[in-house]
């Protein structure tokens, strides 16, 4: 029988008192569970199926790994779990990815960032035929300052290609692009309730941008949406009503873009504000709020179950599945990593912002590489004020090149990309001097995806301390060989142990005496 399926009959056993006794009911979590009382009234035991000669002082009713988190998430997104494959930028979240989840009745997301237009034309078009059947699946959307008309493109390309779920992430504030597609095909049923045709689901970690989406769309966007004829006049109306997103994904201490904030202080704060707006504003529908960063474990996902989240989103350890567009030598120096060998490193596209992200340190020196260009990026005007003395370590041991033949290699990508961006460089030194430095943060992500081995070295691979925790649980189990890791199995897995520990919290609250360790799950095969 399947660890997921439910027994066809609740088995009978006698009440056990005993620590293995216990341990071995308390693990039958899909069966009702009795709490009982010894003879002398003291000690706790449990019981299943019919009970007589002991007082029966509660009884937990059965529990399913689908049931955690929030049931309306999963009638709302058309799926069975409440767990969702986050969308890890450059393609590593491939096609293959959301495509595995879909079918296993979960969410996933095509990680869209990063890419250049025709790669994230091809993917929607994929997955817009292969899924055409499906809701529960979607593209991200990823705040791009430095390329707003790249952004926009995106946008317009998602709603006409009918993708359902939008993942909306490293937005500090609104932009058109988000706005579009958030009000895009709003309306109203026969019985006059506001009604989207495409589901946004926003990833934020600091309060005042969740209060952006947790907010109508400001005014002044959607007129000019309006004026310039990617809204009617309708939707715009509608669009005063509805928050921007109806999901929130609090994003905690994770891989890549983060605050390094820890979930137990965020969720609750951002769940209080989405009440509070909620309120404020009247919304007819709940914002679900899930949760992101630091989900490593089944403790990890449990927890954040406990603390309110309706869903979870899984991000850097999806890196090591056997779908994710990583390249085999990256994904084994992530199976190596421990919670304390991750970094924080400028980010390409924010590097003149200051921006940084979260990367994995153990076997790869991006993270100083990175930091000693940003520190030259702050210091100097221009390339040509760079002394020799800091010039040539940099082009020796982390550009690998001259300055102007990296030059060359830029102005090849942004012919191709954006030629404005060239056009201003020519005309600002220091933008020049960004483009240069930049060219070594992109260049050092595709490497870690296409396995250019002799750039080891020189790997950026977004990481939070979670892959490290991953890495000691799943140690000596099935997840432990690479072919087993597809991202359903992790899902499954996690997903999984988080209900064998809620079950477990569930029973101390009561006062049942378990064993330490009596309901950690030892990963294996599921499905």
């Amino acid at each position: 029988m399947s660890v997921l399926a439910a027994p066809d009959s609740p088995a009978t056993c006698p009440p056990v008192f005993t620590p293995d006794g216990i341990a071995a009911l308390a693990r039958r979590i899909r069966e009702p569970v009795h709490i009982v009382s010894g003879p002398d009234g003291r000690e706790l035991g449990l019981a299943t199926g019919p009970v007589t000669g002991v007082p029966v002082l509660g009884t937990l009713p059965p529990l399913y790994p689908e049931w955690l988190g929030g049931r309306t998430f999963c009638a709302a997104h058309g799926i069975r779990f409440p767990y969702v494959a986050g969308e890890m930028a450059n393609g590593i979240a491939t096609t293959r990815m959301v495509s595995a989840m879909a079918r296993a009745e979960m969410l996933g997301f095509f990680g869209a960032g990063g890419l250049a237009y025709a790669d994230v034309e091809r993917a929607v078009r994929t997955l817009a035929d292969e899924l055409r059947s499906h809701p529960n699946w979607g593209v991200n959307l990823i705040h791009s300052p430095a390329e707003p008309e790249l952004e926009f493109r995106v946008a317009q390309l998602l709603l006409r290609c009918g993708v359902p779920r939008i993942s909306a992430s490293a937005f500090m504030e609104l932009t058109p692009a988000v706005v579009l597609c958030s009000a895009r095909g709003l309306r109203r049923d026969p019985d006059g309730r506001i009604v989207r045709r495409t589901r946004m689901l926003a990833k934020v970690s600091r309060p005042e941008v969740a209060e952006r989406f947790l907010s109508p769309a400001p005014a002044a966007l959607l007129d000019r949406l309006v004026r310039e004829g990617e809204l009617t006049l309708q939707e715009a109306e509608l669009a005063a009503l509805v928050p921007v997103a109806e999901d929130i994904t609090v994003e905690a201490d994770s891989g890549g873009h983060t605050d390094n904030r820890p979930l137990s202080v965020l969720l609750p704060r951002i769940a209080a504000l989405r009440d509070t707006l909620c309120r404020r504003f009247g919304y007819h529908h709940a914002v679900g709020i899930g949760a992101a960063g630091g989900l490593g474990t089944p403790a990890a996902v449990a927890a954040a179950f406990a603390l309110g989240a309706s869903y979870v989103v899984v991000g850097s350890v999806n890196q090591t599945a056997t779908e994710a567009g990583l390249s085999d030598e990256a994904k084994a120096m992530l199976c190596e990593a421990d919670v304390a060998d991750v970094a924080m490193a400028p980010a390409a596209d924010m590097f003149e912002l200051g921006v940084r992200l979260q990367v994995l340190s153990r076997g790869t020196m991006f993270a100083q590489r990175a930091g000693r260009l940003h520190a030259a990026y702050r210091t100097y005007g221009s390339l040509e004020e760079i002394p020799a003395a800091v010039r040539a370590p940099i082009e020796r041991d982390v550009l690998r090149a001259p300055f102007d033949e990296v030059w060359r290699r830029t102005v090849a990508f942004w012919e191709r990309r954006d030629p404005a961006e060239i056009t201003r460089a020519e005309s600002d030194p220091k933008h020049r001097m960004a483009l240069v430095f930049r060219w070594y943060l992109g260049s050092s992500s595709r490497w870690a995806i296409t396995g250019e081995s002799v750039r080891r070295a020189d790997y950026q691979i977004w990481c939070g301390p979670a892959m490290g925790a991953f890495n000691r649980w799943a140690a000596g189990t099935f997840l432990a060989e690479p072919a087993h890791r597809s991202v359903v199995q992790i899902a499954l897995n996690l997903l999984e142990g988080a209900a064998l520990l809620t079950r477990a919290h569930q029973l101390r609250t009561y006062g049942v005496p378990l064993p330490s360790g009596a309901l950690a799950h030892t990963p294996c095969a599921l499905g």
